[in-house]
Order: C-alpha cells, then sequence, then structure tokens
C-alpha cells in the first residue's frame, strides 16, 4: 500500500526549507501498519527539528571516522537490577568485539513503553540497530520489510541445530531468521518468603488453588500481606493467564487464550478461572496499584509479603539481593500448573541498514547472544534458561534447573504454551484488548464474571 508523505497536510516549511519527508513505500499490517502511519503523520506534522535531526550519512573522505568504532544502539526494557546486570554482560561481550554499544534502555510498561518509542524511531527513517521484541511482533515487523536476514550467523552457528523448533519459528518469517532468542522465560512461577511462611504455619508450598487461599489466610492473619501484586495491567494479566491454567489445564488454555475459541472463553470453566481471580485481590495490599514488579518482589524479598506470580525474571531479583533459592526464597509452579509452562521469548530484531559496519555489528551482536558464554552468564543474572539445547546447566541453580526440565518434558506432553500476557500467543492489538478487559475486571469489583466473559470474547474478536 503507497503513502505518500503527509509533510505536504502541514503548513509551513521545515528546516532545511525542504519537504520533511520524501514520499514513503510500505505495506502495513494489523495494527502495527495503522500505529506506524500514525506516528509518521506525527512525525511530520509536529517537531521539525526531530526528523531534522536523523544524521546525514557521513562523507566519503572522512577517514577518521570510518576508522572509529561502529557504534550499535540496543533498544531494551531490561532496566531493573537483575536485567540491567544482564543488559551489561551483552554490552561486554559486544564491545570485546570492537563495538562501541550505546544503551537505549526504555523502561516502564512491561515493554509496552519501549515499543512506542520503537514505532516513532522506525517511521521517522531512524531505526535503532537493534530492538528487543518478541512474539508475534517479530512478524509484523517483518511484514513491514523493515528487517534484515541473519540467515548467515544462523547457518553458520547451526541454529536449526541449536534451537527447540517451537522458538525457531517465532525467530523467523518467510523463512528466514530475522531475530536473535536469547532466553526461555517461564511465566506460571509461584515466589514465596519462607520465614513468612513458617511465622504464618505454613508448612509446604500450596499445589492447587483451594490450598493456595488456605495458605493465604493464614499469611494474612499473621499480619503480613499474603499476596504481592503491582496494580499494573501487564502484571493483571500475568496472574489472570498463571490462573486460567491452573484451573482449566493447558489443553483449555490453548483453546482460550491462544485460539481464543468463542465458546471457551464463554465455558464454565473460564467462569471459575475468573472467579478465582477475582478472589486473589482480597489477599493484597492497598498501596499495590501502580507499583512496578520489581518493588513488588521487592516485598517478598524483605518478609512483607508471603507469595508472588510472576515470571523467572523476579529470581533475578532474589539473587541480586543475595538470596539463594530453599533459603532466603522458594520458587514452585503456581496452583495446578505443575505439569504446564507457559513461556516466553526475549529477542532481538535487526533493523535493515546500508551501513557495512553496522551490519557486520548486528551479526556479530547476533552471534553474541546465542554464545555460550553469554547464555550463561544471561540467564543465571536474569533468571531465565538459556535458549541452546543441551546446554550445562551445572551452574545453575535448582529453580533454573526445575526450569529446565519442565521446558523439555511439557514440549512432549503438551503442556509447553505460549504465554498470552507477555506477547508470545496472539498478535499485539488483540494481547492489548484482551489485557484491557481483564484489568478492567480486576479493578472493578461492580463488574460481573458474565460481563467480564462478554469483553474478553469481543476483544478477541478484534
Amino acid at each position: 500500500m503507497k503513502i505518500n508523505s503527509p509533510s505536504s497536510l502541514c503548513v509551513g516549511p521545515t528546516n532545511n526549507g525542504s519537504q520533511a519527508l520524501s514520499e514513503t513505500t510500505m505495506k502495513f499490517n494489523h495494527t502495527l501498519g495503522a500505529t506506524l502511519a500514525a506516528a509518521l503523520l506525527a512525525t511530520a506534522c509536529g517537531k521539525k527539528e526531530e526528523v531534522a535531526a536523523t544524521p546525514a550519512p557521513a562523507p566519503a573522505a572522512a577517514a577518521p571516522a570510518a576508522a572509529a568504532k561502529t557504534s550499535v544502539e540496543v533498544l531494551h526494557y531490561w532496566t531493573s537490577g537483575g536485567e540491567a546486570k544482564s543488559a551489561a554482560a551483552l554490552k561486554a561481550m559486544l564491545q570485546a568485539k570492537g563495538h562501541e554499544w550505546k544503551d537505549f534502555a526504555v523502561a516502564g510498561g512491561g515493554g509496552d513503553n519501549a515499543m512506542t518509542v520503537l514505532k516513532s524511531r522506525a517511521v521517522s527513517g531512524n531505526p535503532p540497530t537493534a530492538a528487543q521484541v518478541k512474539g508475534p511482533a517479530i512478524q509484523e515487523w517483518a511484514a513491514e520489510g523493515m528487517l534484515a536476514s541473519i540467515d548467515s550467523v544462523a547457518q553458520a552457528e547451526k541454529w536449526d541445530e541449536l534451537l527447540p523448533k517451537v522458538v525457531a519459528d517465532v525467530m523467523r518469517a518467510n523463512g528466514s531468521y530475522v531475530a536473535a532468542p536469547v532466553n526461555v522465560h517461564r511465566v506460571n512461577w509461584m515466589w514465596a518468603n519462607p520465614e513468612v511462611l513458617k511465622k504464618a504455619g505454613v508448612s509446604d508450598m500450596p499445589k492447587t488453588w483451594d490450598e493456595f487461599f488456605v495458605a493465604a489466610d493464614k499469611i494474612k492473619k499473621s499480619g503480613n500481606v499474603a499476596l504481592a501484586h503491582g496494580g499494573q495491567n501487564w502484571q493483571d494479566f500475568t496472574v489472570f493467564e498463571s490462573v486460567v491454567l491452573g484451573v482449566g489445564g493447558p489443553a483449555f488454555y490453548k483453546e482460550a487464550l491462544v485460539k481464543l475459541d468463542p465458546a471457551a472463553i464463554a465455558s464454565p470453566t473460564m467462569t471459575k478461572a475468573l472467579n478465582t481471580f477475582r478472589k486473589l485481590k482480597g489477599y493484597t495490599d492497598p498501596a499495590s496499584t501502580g507499583r512496578d514488579w520489581n518493588m513488588t518482589t521487592a516485598m517478598v524479598i524483605g518478609g512483607k509479603a508471603g507469595f508472588q506470580f510472576m515470571g523467572d525474571w523476579a529470581k533475578g531479583e532474589f539473587t541480586a539481593a543475595g538470596q539463594k533459592p530453599g533459603e532466603g526464597f522458594l520458587c514452585a509452579a503456581a496452583p495446578g500448573t505443575a505439569n504446564a509452562y507457559t513461556f516466553n521469548i526475549d529477542s532481538f530484531i535487526m533493523f535493515k541498514l546500508k551501513d557495512e559496519g553496522a551490519q557486520k555489528a548486528q551479526a556479530d551482536l547476533a552471534s553474541a547472544i546465542l554464545s555460550t558464554e553469554f547464555q550463561e552468564v544471561f540467564n543465571q543474572n536474569k533468571g531465565s534458561i538459556p535458549v541452546r539445547l543441551g546446554h550445562d546447566m551445572a551452574k545453575f541453580d535448582d529453580c533454573a534447573k526445575l526450569s529446565a526440565t519442565d521446558f523439555v518434558e511439557t514440549a512432549k506432553s503438551g503442556g509447553l504454551v505460549h504465554s498470552i500476557a507477555h506477547g508470545m500467543a496472539v498478535d499485539p492489538a488483540k494481547t492489548g484488548a484482551i489485557q484491557d478487559a481483564v484489568t478492567q475486571f480486576w479493578n472493578d469489583d461492580k463488574l460481573t464474571v458474565a460481563d467480564a466473559q462478554k469483553r474478553i470474547a469481543q476483544a478477541a474478536t478484534n
């Protein structure tokens, strides 16, 4: 679909007296294309200095610039303690290859804020070298024709043999690798403070939702917060998907939250899941609204709360605080999900760039990401597990070893499912709409379960 530059609709010259944007040709796909179009209009009609600020290619005669290190701008949203340590490991490896790392960290929103910034940069013709993007969003960016193939690296390093098929499929578009996977996160984790549990008389990690509510009542009576929760939409959605998985099992989860089957969404099983989800809110603290996930984890670390439902990036916060699994904190699958595994994969897409130095840097970045050295260091800091098959787990803790074992076993049993809350299951537009319906239900006690089911069903069809 051919889109003429909207600069012709704006009044007044650009800083250089010429049109701000030349005619742009772009294939628009789903809501990404619509969002890019809106951002393109805003760029052309907004602050002109932002367009003019896009650097021009260096003159061919500038020999000293050609000899300088290649600047690699990497957009990501790893900003908490454990995440920042992980990003620093990648930065060190790329610098060792002779490149200059230009950090472009965007905090907040579970990555949503970073995606807003990325779209604005992309339509201005100034994308970063690489960006943290995952799931179906990878294919949406590829459909725009903006991503570079990294098949040369993938073939040389035998990614088809190194990666589980479920991971490799997400990283490809039109048969070519366009993204490099960093890790595998398990989302359906439950974290606990053993001292808080002991004080309340809770002897074991609950395996069912009924057991959880019994334990939560005891913790509440002991004077602590039973469930640490950050009241942000993506955190609400993270808890919700674990509840649906625990109540309905993997097969139901796939029908309801991956295939978005209307019958599953309207079923008594979903009704039970929503009732369970709503009941959890009574065990959170009044100050939970808007709290970041890592500050929520800090409540468990500091002995103020008993449990938290969060992906294994939370473990990075425990370890950064000097705690060890089985001693300072406990880990277990969320109630009812021991035989299931919701996965989330961090990955980096590479944008098409003309500069050969930048292309070389992208190849080096992709290679570094899949190296055994980086996979070892990064995943121990981040709390996740290596994405490479057969990676030696000897140096990893018991939580990571359990995750690695369960990943392989659930892949065989059918219990391995895509996380909808973390952008792995359906396209971003539907994910966002369903997430909004879930968080509205969480925050508005006047909404009935039947209303929530109708809103989720409607969001799934948009």
